[in-house]
């Protein structure tokens, strides 16, 4: 079939064509295959409506899936052309930015692969989060564009009229093929609207945030910090939930639907807050065809479940309430009924929809409305039926229910590790590719030292392949010998990447003191920080001081390296965690809901460093405490130092002299030569001060965790059984595991 694409477009064979023609070619086929793989609609349908979908690359994803990958891997070698040089031509799709995303997309294919009848709904951005460029030792954000007149996309004949006060626009539907493993095909529908002009942005991301017609798909996440930002949000939710809601509507009608039995043919899934206005948007359409407002809104409850997916309280959306009146007034009198219904039953204005400030709580209009309400770990589950949202879990138990977030292995094994991939299949054959379960079967060579040995060869070879792309894109040499401790995610403070830096500086000082350590340790970071966010981006400046310091001392280098990847991204992941030796889940007890990139890089035998938060306290329950590193004060006492606001940071850094000597560093004569001096003077009184995150709480606890995960990592035998057990016991977070559950307890789609 590839033969017969490529003379049909260039009139050449595979091995006259070059990488480009190949993919644009291997782009074609592979989206006629899995176009035949779309089946017959059943008369029950999922609806997941997210914010983002951070996909990735998706060639060999596909290729994968459709099982062909390995005869047109081979088709390929055979005519001198290399698949992975092929994909490197791929643009990564800029829809997403981090867990909430990713997981998004290791949903739909597990919806796929387990076929289930599901699509998921979202924006079609232009240019994405950003890129991240690292330069003179700071963050700066540009533009990411990804569409090409030949991709992924596919441009459907289906648009809707979009509403706003003082606007109207159309839409228009692009589709994104999500196939499943040896099943079905499903689609990620993409919303857009023509008019969008990408060539008003100015310097760096800036750009009008006013001018609607042409931003409104432009970004993920504008720039909320003012008032046109935070209006172009309400602009962005409202123009995904409506033309959601008008395709789930004709999609159910042309079904059979009379819509008073619209949830037989429809169950919609509302990742996190920021599709909650297709409640009251549903409620209205209804209203529109007919039917009575009591009965709309209780066909609609029937219809929504909700996934709340932080304890951050302020990451649960707020908007004011004469934001909305500016964007979406249509919504008003409906939310506005929505909040007198809380408010004539309970007397708890903690509930209520609408508070004292006049701001509509998007999240509590999710719990009221919705038949379910999930979170996405077992510790956030209980954290937040037993305190975030209590009052709530009094009024709703029935609601609450806990699914543990999954991670597909076709991409983050069987794609990202081959070389695991093929030992595993040679060892314990084929079945967890479809049965993550049969990972255990591994378990069973745990002694077994021919094993053990291949296994660190395997992770030797892939720490190879990262120092050779390391040095190819940014520059600096690593050494495959040394410990890759490897801290990627969302740059924020709950995720303490700032007690990573003080580490740094505690290991560079004791090596200049003459303490080196028996093996070399390379620290790894990849992370994004919001553009807003001051004091993230203050934290990788801080990094990137402490890259070039010890990078370039020759008495400290031969024994640590720091390096921060530039523009963290899904293929950059998919290169990082096969060659991780410590997996970094280091965030505050009590504020990660739960995490995949512990999952992923557990998988890939890497061992957990990390505080019993979010999913680490399943990873710890599931492995057993001789192969995973825990420290940290407990989420139980963390949550009672908040409720007593008794932790004090400037006790920790007064009262303990290494403490004070790391976190003087960061403002002492070394750096400030490095590094620019309002940054880190306004760090380190952060930490001092505020330190809301509580870094210095665990930070002694936390070296001497890490320094006893070193030392183990020495005995190679040791280190290796650990690989294995974290490999072995890793099936439990397929993401195939938690989408059963989700449609067996909720969604109860054929």
């Amino acid at each position: 079939m590839l033969e017969k694409i490529l003379h049909n477009k260039y009139k050449k064979t595979i091995s006259e064509c070059s990488n480009e023609e190949l993919y644009f070619g291997l782009l074609e086929m592979t989206k006629e295959l899995a176009d035949k793989k779309y089946r017959t609609r059943s008369k029950k349908k999922l609806y997941y409506i997210s914010a983002e979908f951070l996909i990735g690359k998706l060639l060999s994803n596909h290729l994968i899936n459709l099982g062909i990958f390995d005869q047109i891997s081979e088709l390929l070698t055979q005519n001198n052309k290399s698949i992975t040089e092929i994909e490197n031509i791929e643009l990564e799709p800029s829809l997403g930015n981090g867990g909430l995303g990713r997981l998004a997309a290791c949903f739909l294919d597990s919806i796929a692969t387990l076929g289930i009848n599901g699509d998921g709904i979202g924006l079609n951005y232009h240019l994405g989060l950003f890129r991240q460029i690292l330069n003179d030792k700071r963050q700066k954000e540009t533009v990411n564009p990804w569409m090409t007149d030949e991709s992924w996309l596919i441009k459907r004949d289906k648009s809707y009229m979009v509403q706003f006060k003082d606007l109207t626009v159309t839409s228009k539907l692009y589709d994104i093929a999500v196939t499943g493993f040896d099943n079905r095909t499903n689609w990620l529908h993409l919303f857009d609207i023509d008019s969008v002009d990408e060539s008003i942005v100015k310097e760096g991301i800036s750009f009008e945030k006013g001018d609607i017609t042409h931003n409104l798909t432009l970004f993920l996440y504008p720039d909320d910090s003012d008032e046109k930002g935070e209006l172009l949000r309400i602009y962005q939710q409202y123009f995904m939930v409506s033309n959601s809601a008008q395709m789930i509507l004709e999609e159910c009608i042309s079904k059979g639907s009379n819509l008073h039995d619209l949830y037989d043919y429809a169950v919609i899934q509302i990742n996190d807050t920021h599709p909650t206005m297709v409640i009251p948007e549903l409620i209205r359409l209804l209203i529109k065809q007919g039917i009575e407002i009591d009965e709309a809104i209780e066909i609609v409850s029937k219809t929504c479940a909700y996934t709340n997916h932080t304890i951050l309280a302020e990451a649960l959306e707020k908007w004011p309430i004469k934001y909305l009146q500016q964007v979406v007034p249509q919504l008003l009198p409906i939310i506005e009924i929505l909040d007198n219904k809380v408010r004539r039953k309970y007397d708890d204005s903690s509930v209520y929809i609408i508070d004292t400030k006049n701001r509509v709580h998007m999240a509590h209009i999710d719990i009221h409305y919705s038949f379910s309400v999930n979170g996405v770990a077992a510790l956030h589950t209980e954290i937040l039926k037993q305190n975030e949202l209590h009052n709530f879990y009094k009024i709703y138990p029935q609601k609450f229910n806990n699914k543990t977030n999954g991670i597909t292995f076709r991409r983050w094994l069987i794609h990202c590790n081959p070389l695991l991939t093929a030992y595993l299949s040679k060892l314990i054959g084929n079945g967890f590719k479809k049965n993550a379960d049969e990972l255990e079967k591994l378990l069973s060579f745990v002694e077994n030292r021919t094993v053990l040995n291949t296994l660190l060869q395997i992770k030797r070879e892939n720490k190879k392949s990262l120092k050779e792309y390391i040095l190819k894109t940014q520059g600096v040499e690593i050494d495959e010998n040394s410990i890759f401790d490897i801290h990627i995610k969302r740059l924020h403070e709950y995720k303490r990447q700032q007690m990573n830096a003080l580490y740094i500086i505690h290991k560079y000082l004791e090596i200049k003191s003459g303490k080196k350590p028996a093996t070399p340790i390379t620290i790894l970071f990849g992370a994004k920080a919001a553009p807003s966010y001051i004091i993230a981006k203050d934290i990788i400046h801080l990094v990137l001081c402490l890259q070039e310091l010890v990078n370039n001392d020759k008495d400290v280098s031969p024994y640590l390296k720091v390096v921060m990847v530039e523009n963290y991204n899904v293929t950059l992941a998919e290169k990082l965690i096969p060659a991780c030796d410590i997996s970094e889940q280091i965030s505050l007890a009590s504020k990660e809901a739960s995490g995949t990139g512990n999952m992923k890089l557990m998988l890939n035998g890497a061992v957990t460093l990390g505080t019993m938060d979010g999913a680490n306290v399943e990873i710890a329950k599931l492995v057993g405490e001789d192969n995973i590193y825990i420290f940290g004060e407990s989420s139980e006492k963390v949550i009672s130092h908040y409720e007593n606001r008794d932790y004090i940071s400037k006790e920790y850094y007064e009262g303990d002299k290494e403490i004070r000597q790391m976190v003087d560093f960061i403002i002492g004569d070394t750096l400030i030569k490095i590094g620019n001096k309002k940054n880190l003077m306004r760090l380190y009184h952060e930490i001092i001060n505020t330190d809301w995150f509580m870094t210095l709480l665990d930070i002694k606890e936390y070296i001497k965790k890490k320094e006893e995960m070193l030392a183990d990592y020495n005995n190679r035998e040791k280190w290796a059984k650990m690989m294995l057990v974290n490999i072995g016991r890793a099936g439990y977070f397929s993401s195939d595991r938690t989408i059963a559950e989700y449609n067996k307890d909720i969604w109860h789609v054929s």
